[in-house]
């Protein structure tokens, strides 16, 4: 299995390629959250979020979505945006154009039969498109949203404070943050972690005085 060891794009490439990884002309930052539902780590991070009056954008694996409809709907229900991550977490680069093209109109179905919602957000497996992801993604209405600082969470060895102070190290207005609310693709139980790091995050931020934003 393919775990989260790849690096993104870096700032170069993705600015060559037109792919946001900031949010433009504002001094919020935006939290979102890759590869769920799942029936543990998400409800635990809606459950943080609330005591913090934040929101967050959640970027959604369609075959997840499948499974639990319910929890799909609640994050909406509570406010939250949703975008598409996948229907399934697989790296691009190892796809063909068609299957690409499926993996997108999979997973758009499956949040729009669980939600009533279509995305028009999108994010890769691993932040890696391939020239054909990148073409088909824009084809399909969707628009790319990379991240600019992320806790490398899903690591076996790794702990909430090492989460949350890289997390923390990197935040700037416009920062796009990058966390995981399930373990599906990641180390085991890796969501437990990212829970009690996100705790960690939202206290500074709110200390700061740094608004969360909803949509990016």
């Amino acid at each position: 299995m393919i775990r989260h060891a790849l690096a993104p794009v870096n700032a170069r490439a993705a600015a060559a390629l037109q792919l946001p990884r900031t949010i433009e002309a504002t001094r919020a930052v935006a939290l979102t959250f890759d590869d769920g539902p799942h029936p543990e780590g998400t409800p635990r991070i809606l459950e943080i979020l609330a005591e913090h009056q934040a929101h967050a954008t959640f970027f959604l694996v369609g075959e997840q979505v499948a499974k639990r409809p319910q929890l799909a709907q609640r994050i909406l229900a509570e406010g939250h945006a949703i975008a598409l991550h996948a229907h399934r977490h697989r790296l691009q680069l190892r796809l063909s154009t068609q299957e690409i093209k499926d993996d997108y109109t999979r997973g758009l179905q499956a949040i729009q039969d669980a939600t009533g919602t279509n995305p028009t957000l999108h994010r890769p497996p691993y932040g890696i498109y391939s020239p054909a992801g990148l073409e088909q993604a824009r084809n399909a209405g969707l628009h790319p949203l990379l991240w600019s600082a992320w806790g490398k969470d899903w690591r076996k060895f790794t702990t909430p404070q090492r989460i949350a102070a890289r997390v923390i190290k990197d935040l700037h207005p416009g920062t796009v943050i990058l966390l995981h609310d399930a373990d599906f693709y990641s180390a085991k139980d890796s969501h437990r972690r990212t829970a009690q790091a996100l705790t960690r995050i939202l206290s500074h931020l709110q200390s700061s005085k740094t608004a969360t934003v909803l949509s990016v």
